[in-house]
């Protein structure tokens, strides 16, 4: 079976919509804990206005004392040049950056057209040229709240521009849970057709009851790369009716399970997700972290044994 790296988001696009802020101390402990568990890369903050998301305001410092373990990847989003700055100077393996590809998604999300972004991120691709490695998230790939559908045309027009600039990689989200598994197919195939030397993720939502679904018709398709969030945590706050990203542990589970094999080790994960609601002051959507493993089995109830043998 296939190796599947996984990428966990938790800290930042799970972490971003949360009502309450999450002690710095607590991220930190969190950011070290998932590093144990065998992610490709973490996405540990972003590195945007704290005015915008002061959830992320502690960025330098969450990446200042994070433990970094080899082989792991830390990542983190910038929206802008001055973003991207400040990552550089906290050390970020790999910089992450967004635009929608929806217009409205866009005036709605980042304030601007989408031409305006794209001119914006380029200048960011150009100052990390030769430093670290950009990762380009295009968001609203499989539909728009607001427009509906997203043509795959316009998702791979905007893919080819990026990719043009010497972009590592492409992240093809579904922002807002519209996704379904044949759409996701048709748009696998186009985009392993078109760019085969690119890393390839694929970041999904579970808004709609269709994430691991999707994420089981991307692994068909071939695709080996894919964004998570523990528990389930995430959304997206500009896209109305918009909920958590797909349960990493959930996902993890499902593909082990099939055997495929993710380089996590999944109980210590489960461990990691179980502390979650007593962090938040709240439950998270994730159910693996609840029900156990399909092998997690339990005794039989009292009285088995004795109906066994009356019955032998």
């Amino acid at each position: 079976m296939t190796r599947i790296f996984f990428n966990e988001v938790v800290t930042r696009d799970g972490f971003q919509i949360e009502p309450g802020f999450v002690p710095t101390d607590d991220k930190v402990a969190l950011v070290d804990a998932l590093s144990d568990c065998g992610f490709a890369k973490i996405e540990v903050t972003s590195f945007t206005s704290p005015k915008a998301i002061p959830m992320l305001r502690d960025a330098e410092e969450v990446m200042g004392r994070i433990r970094r373990v080899p082989g792991v990847e830390y990542t983190v989003l910038v929206p802008n040049v001055r973003g991207a700055e400040r990552a550089l100077e906290s050390r970020a393996d790999e910089l992450n950056i967004v635009m929608s590809t929806s217009e409205t998604h866009n005036l709605a999300n980042l304030r601007m057209p989408r031409e305006r972004s794209f001119a914006g991120l380029r200048d960011v691709i150009a100052l990390a040229a030769g430093r670290v490695p950009v990762n380009v998230s295009l968001s609203t790939c499989f539909g728009c709240p607001m427009e509906g559908d997203v043509p795959r045309d316009e998702v791979l027009r905007w893919a080819d521009r990026f990719a043009a600039l010497g972009v590592r990689g492409l992240t093809i989200c579904d922002t807002t849970g519209m996704a379904h598994p044949a759409q996701v197919q048709a748009m696998v195939q186009a985009l392993r057709d078109r760019f085969a030397g690119l890393q390839l993720t694929l970041h999904f939502h579970n808004t709609r009851g269709m994430g691991l679904a999707n994420v089981l018709a991307a692994v068909q398709g071939g695709i080996d790369r894919f964004d998570g969030s523990l528990g389930g945590l995430g959304g997206c706050p500009y896209a109305p009716g918009a909920s958590g990203n797909i349960s990493s542990e959930d996902a993890i589970h499902m593909l082990e399970a099939m055997g495929h094999d993710t380089g996590i080790d999944l109980p210590r994960l489960l461990a990691v997700a179980r502390s979650l609601p007593a962090l938040l002051g709240h439950d998270v959507p994730g159910q693996v972290a609840k029900a156990g493993r399909i092998t997690d089995l339990h005794p039989a109830p009292e009285g088995v044994a004795e109906l066994r043998r009356s019955l032998a």
